[in-house]
């Protein structure tokens, strides 16, 4: 049952006008490409974005956390101006001042007499481990060797 056309209306219609009740196949493939498109953007934003961190990731830890901090006030600021700081940040090396400062103390500390204190940031020395370790077989064995003359 198809009505008659209106005699004013065009005999031949374009194929992207679909007829009532009918599914519309250029309105479907609009929505996914849509989608994907949105989600292709946010994703190529978002690698943008965190293009400051990645470099700086090499980096030492302080100056990373510092890029770091400035991508998010940027993304949640909208202010691109902490982005491009973020960048230059990371584009730069900056020289190490602490690991000489450190030695320097240490050797001071050496000097007077007073013994240097572990800094926790740091993992133990490789001598330090060593002579835990073997305090430890020494305590093992003591109490193995006392429970066997019990």
């Amino acid at each position: 049952m198809s009505e008659p056309l209106h005699p004013a209306a065009p005999h031949h219609l374009p194929s992207f006008i679909t007829a009532p009740g009918e599914t519309d196949v250029l309105m479907l493939v609009i929505g996914i490409f849509l989608i994907g498109a949105v989600l292709a953007v946010g994703n190529f934003y978002l690698r943008l974005h965190t293009m400051p961190e990645r470099m700086a990731h090499k980096s030492q830890k302080f100056q990373f956390e510092i890029v770091a901090v400035l991508g998010l006030l940027a993304l949640f600021t909208h202010n691109h101006l902490f982005w491009v700081i973020g960048l230059f940040l990371a584009m730069i090396d900056l020289p190490d001042f602490s690991t000489p400062l450190r030695k320097i103390a240490g050797s001071v500390e050496k000097m007077a007499g007073v013994a240097p204190e572990q800094d926790s940031t740091e993992p133990p020395h490789e001598a330090a481990a060593v002579h835990t370790s073997a305090a430890a077989d020494a305590k093992g064995s003591a109490k193995s060797e006392a429970h066997g003359h019990a």
